[in-house]
């Protein structure tokens, strides 16, 4: 369970703290106006100028831009265990194989879990991967596999917050695929749950999306409350017009105009030239439209369902749709150490197998399987890759901590899916020895899927960033490869 004390402060710092966000002054008031002025200056600032410039120097060069991917990470808090949903063992004893049964797939010969039936009617647009190594990775907070850093354990390695994001070095280095839209977005339920910036600085956090839009508020054990969030990440406060938000650009312009001075080869002509455009593109509306699901056709809402996660995961396909390039939905009820980790029915607010897992699954099931579909009808799947996960699996044997039917924490091994991305699916990568308990072929590191999003993303993998002694240090903790078997 959550030690509270790991939650570090770090973690609970504005994504635009450079920009005094939180400094009543001009047109900032406290609360939805500080969203506007660090969204001017955050949002429309250097990722999205970097992104203008770069196609702008593309064009002059006839260098190509980087390819227009996108990823949908659906995180799975908590460990989800890997015998219970991917990785079934119907022949071993009960006490080892779980209390589900199991169904056929559309891959002849693999079976999964029998609460995953729509998953197994079309598994031949899946990768199964059942030999994920997370000897490293822990929760609350987990940040191993986030951050491909072996070393990124927050409670013993204080250092652990600053080392960034895999999502964030991709917005750095891959960008937004749309001027307009941040380039990396995350509903997110606590900050334990998720790797930040850390060294790349705040400015590549992932913007969090929870108050973008209305979404049903659910409780820490999953129950719908009736009510529904603001939405008010986006709305104007009263008195303060697109105009006003035009008045704000022009004190902008002036500003730069009495540092133009400075400046005697251009380079800050042309930086004015982008946070103009970046502004006028914040201004145009493109995000607020991407978050606004009352723009959705009602055929489409109700195919996803009025769940929270499954609103969520409207939303990523919206987000994408509209260029955003990383969208991680924290599919959490509870903000410590994750609606995934099922110790046992004793062990509330989590549950069991049976009882907490076993509810989990059928929801999980349609919320994959419907954004698979629908990201395949709009003819967007082959350029969005969507990957489920946790940060490990769970234990061979049932009956953990005092429970007879919970699964402890499992480092040993996990299994993850995979679909989309343009790349080769039908296929299960790796087993496991026959009680699930380690890894008998083909192991999969950390690394090696870090190294598989940066190729898909076309980021370099010996990617670096600087540390705050302005040292290079490698993204990677050690080796890492592509997975071969998807490309």
């Amino acid at each position: 369970m959550m030690n509270r004390s790991c939650i570090r402060q770090e973690h609970r710092a504005h994504a635009f703290d450079n920009y005094a966000g939180n400094v009543a002054e001009g047109l900032t008031l406290r609360s939805r106006r500080n969203m506007l002025k660090a969204g001017m200056l955050g949002m429309a600032g250097l990722p999205l100028t970097e992104l203008l410039r770069a196609r702008t120097e593309a064009a002059t060069t006839g260098r190509p831009m980087k390819s227009a991917k996108s990823c949908i990470l659906l995180w799975m808090t908590g460990g989800p265990s890997h015998i219970d949903t991917w990785d079934s063992k119907p022949d071993r004893p009960e006490i080892n194989r779980g209390p589900f049964g199991v169904t056929q797939t559309k891959l002849p010969g693999v079976v999964i879990c029998e609460h995953l039936p729509k998953q197994a009617a079309m598994l031949d647009r899946f990768t199964i991967i059942r030999s994920v190594d997370a000897k490293h990775s822990n929760h609350s907070p987990n940040i191993v596999f986030q951050t491909a850093n072996l070393r990124a354990e927050p409670r013993t390695n204080p250092e652990a917050v600053k080392y960034p994001a895999l999502a964030s070095v991709i917005a750095k280095h891959h960008g937004a695929n749309q001027a307009g839209v941040p380039p990396y977005v995350a509903f997110m339920k606590s900050s334990s749950h998720l790797a930040f910036s850390g060294y790349l600085g705040k400015q590549f956090d992932p913007f969090i999306a929870n108050d973008a839009c209305l979404l049903p508020k659910y409780d820490l054990v999953g129950n719908d409350t009736g009510e529904q969030t603001t939405g008010s990440l986006f709305q104007l406060p009263d008195g303060l017009s697109m105009d006003r938000l035009h008045d704000r650009r022009r004190l902008l312009t002036d500003f730069d105009r009495l540092r133009k001075g400075l400046d005697q080869n251009g380079s800050m002509d042309a930086l004015s030239h982008y946070q103009r455009q970046a502004v006028e593109m914040l201004v145009g509306g493109r995000a607020r439209q991407a978050f606004d699901l009352t723009r959705e056709d009602q055929a489409t809402r109700d195919r996803y369902g009025k769940h929270l996660w499954c609103q969520q995961a409207l939303v990523a396909r919206r987000l994408v749709e509209a260029g955003v390039a990383f969208v991680t939905l924290d599919l959490s009820y509870h903000t410590a150490s994750g609606t995934w980790d099922t110790h046992g029915d004793n062990i509330p607010p989590y549950g069991g197998i049976k009882k907490g897992l076993g509810p989990l699954l059928p929801l999980f099931d349609h919320l994959l399987t419907t954004l698979v579909s629908d990201l395949e009808e709009r003819g967007l799947l082959d350029d969005t890759l969507v990957i489920a996960m946790g940060e490990f699996g769970r234990s061979p044997t049932m009956g953990t901590q005092g429970s007879t039917d919970g699964r402890n924490h499992w480092p040993a091994i996990m299994s993850m899916c995979l679909a989309g991305g343009g790349l080769k699916h039908g296929q299960v990568i790796g087993a496991s020895e026959s009680d699930g308990g380690q890894i008998r072929e083909r192991p999969v590191t950390p690394g090696d899927l870090a190294a598989t999003w940066f190729k898909y993303f076309d980021v370099p993998t010996g990617v670096q960033y600087l540390d705050n002694q302005g040292r290079p240090r490698n993204v990677i903790d050690g080796d890492g490869s592509p997975i071969a078997e998807l490309f």
